[in-house]
């Protein structure tokens, strides 16, 4: 039985589309330059960050969001970025009785724009809150412990297989694999993404069905 869902943050709730175009424009790079280099570097299987350094070498990012506070240009996002399908999603799950929860690399500002938008979960929480990243199973025993069942009860949802589904899989929960955002299309031709996820969809709003049934099934 899943009795719990876990959602990650970036291109699972949130369209991080005009984030990343407020990064192109810190940099004074094309938005579409900028966009095309990100997915060159996480097609290489690189980490993401290795698209700053190409436009400007030994870029830090932690300083640099520290730098675009102090500028009054921080990096935000609010309802309109969210996507379509996530609020009716955590929504009708929370109303089928599950518990919801919403966890994903963000910095404790990202997590205070979460709460603010008051979305129907029972808990907010971010990496730097956990003082563990993913893809580290640290994280993920973080989601264990703050869920109210077992791991294998739980269900964490991801746009990526090597961040979220993989690493959530080892730590022994159960996983959703959404095909949207930059790693989903790129991955999604990968083995393993169909090997490795509980389930594969491509809307949020496939979820509460998806998850009726396994249940269903599980009976």
């Amino acid at each position: 039985m899943i009795r719990a869902v876990v959602f990650d943050v970036g291109e699972c709730l949130v369209d991080e589309s005009r984030e990343y175009g407020t990064w192109a424009d810190w940099l004074g790079v094309p938005r579409h330059t900028f966009s095309a280099m990100f997915g060159a570097v996480i097609a290489r299987g690189l980490d993401y960050r290795e698209t700053f350094q190409v436009f400007a070498p030994g870029f830090d990012l932690t300083g640099q969001r520290e730098e675009r506070v102090r500028a009054g240009r921080p990096e935000t996002f609010g309802e309109e970025d969210l996507y379509p399908d996530a609020r009716p999603a955590l929504a009708k799950l929370r109303g089928d009785g599950l518990w919801v929860g919403i966890a994903g690399n963000q910095t404790v500002r990202a997590g205070g724009i979460l709460r603010s938008l008051e979305l129907p979960c029972d808990m907010v929480a971010t990496s730097d809150d956990w003082g563990v990243s993913k893809p580290d199973p640290g994280f993920f025993r973080c989601v264990v412990e703050a869920a109210p069942c077992d791991a294998g009860e739980v269900l964490y949802v991801g746009d990526r297989l090597d961040n979220d589904i993989m690493p959530a899989a080892e730590v022994g929960l159960q996983t959703a694999l959404i095909r949207r955002g930059p790693w989903g299309i790129i991955q999604q031709d990968d083995p393993e993404a169909d090997r490795v996820p509980t389930m594969r969809i491509d809307s949020l709003a496939e979820l509460p069905g998806r998850v009726a049934e396994f249940n269903a099934a599980g009976r």
